[in-house]
């Protein structure tokens, strides 16, 4: 992939988009390079989202960022797709190459293991990793994690063989199961990461009660202003480290802007004024 930094408009395609934190996130990038970046968001629904993506490039738009529910039709759209976007089917950064072409990468997991690792101190080698859910955002994740030579990865997830379906399709990657949330071994988990849309809702998958311990870094990709309900269910149990995914959310938008104007941004800044939001 041939990228130049593009134009200064910039947009979040989403359907809902309006309680994303996006542009402040880019604002704030931005302002650390003293670039002009015009960077918006856009509700679209699904029925209009290619049309949407296609005209905001043929007006010159720059690059844009995909989230629900549209990262996977996002993956249809673009002429060339990343080896990680292509593995999750799912694309959440579109890169303007030429006025012809679009390139397509999804920077979940690496925001997501970039925050564990390097913010949060998190070591995923040689562990026993739990990951809530089988849906779009357990896909996006896996390849990543499993990079980093987890011990043992399995995915959990409310209907089983759905699980299972995605760990076969993973297989290749590393050591991977599936079970039904209930079926979880009932003995503390060195990481939990819940990838489900549960705790949004002030909810928590039922798994058995020792399936945390004191020792166990729960971590939630949900995220807002609070604890998450998944953040206090798991200090109900007695864990000691329990996150939310602002620092994934930050990450994941700094290797956006690097894709887009060849410079990765301090996250730092950016995740201490959203904690003190």
């Amino acid at each position: 992939m041939n990228t130049r930094p593009g134009p200064g408009r910039f947009v979040l395609f989403g359907h809902p988009v309006s309680h994303s934190w996006s542009p402040f996130i880019h604002g704030m990038f931005a302002r650390q390079f003293d670039h002009v970046v015009d960077y918006k968001v856009q509700d679209v629904a699904p029925d209009r989202f290619r049309h949407a993506v296609i005209n905001f490039f043929v007006e010159g738009g720059g690059g844009a960022n995909v989230t629900l529910p549209h990262k996977p039709a996002a993956a249809e759209i673009v002429n060339e797709l990343s080896a990680r976007a292509e593995r999750a089917r799912a694309v959440n950064t579109i890169v303007r190459c030429s006025a012809t072409e679009l390139f397509g990468e999804n920077t979940d997991g690496v925001g997501l293991v970039t925050d564990l690792t390097r913010n949060l101190g998190v070591k995923i080698g040689g562990s026993r990793l739990l990951i809530l859910g089988a849906g779009g955002a357990t896909r996006g994740v896996l390849a990543p994690l499993l990079e980093h030579e987890p011990r043992e990865l399995r995915i959990a997830n409310r209907t089983p063989e759905r699980a299972q379906r995605l760990a076969e399709e993973f297989a290749d990657l590393g050591e991977i199961s599936a079970t039904g949330f209930h079926a979880v071994e009932n003995r503390p988990w060195d990481i939990v990461i819940n990838a489900t849309a549960a705790s949004l809702a002030g909810e928590v998958p039922e798994l058995p009660p020792r399936a945390v311990g004191a020792g166990t870094v729960c971590y939630d990709m949900a995220y807002g202003r609070g604890d998450t309900a998944f953040m206090r269910w798991a200090a109900g149990r007695g864990v000691e480290r329990a996150h939310k995914g602002w620092g994934m959310l930050v990450e994941q938008a700094a290797e956006s802007y690097l894709l887009w104007h060849g410079v990765r941004p301090e996250t730092k800044p950016v995740m201490g004024a959203l904690d003190r939001l």
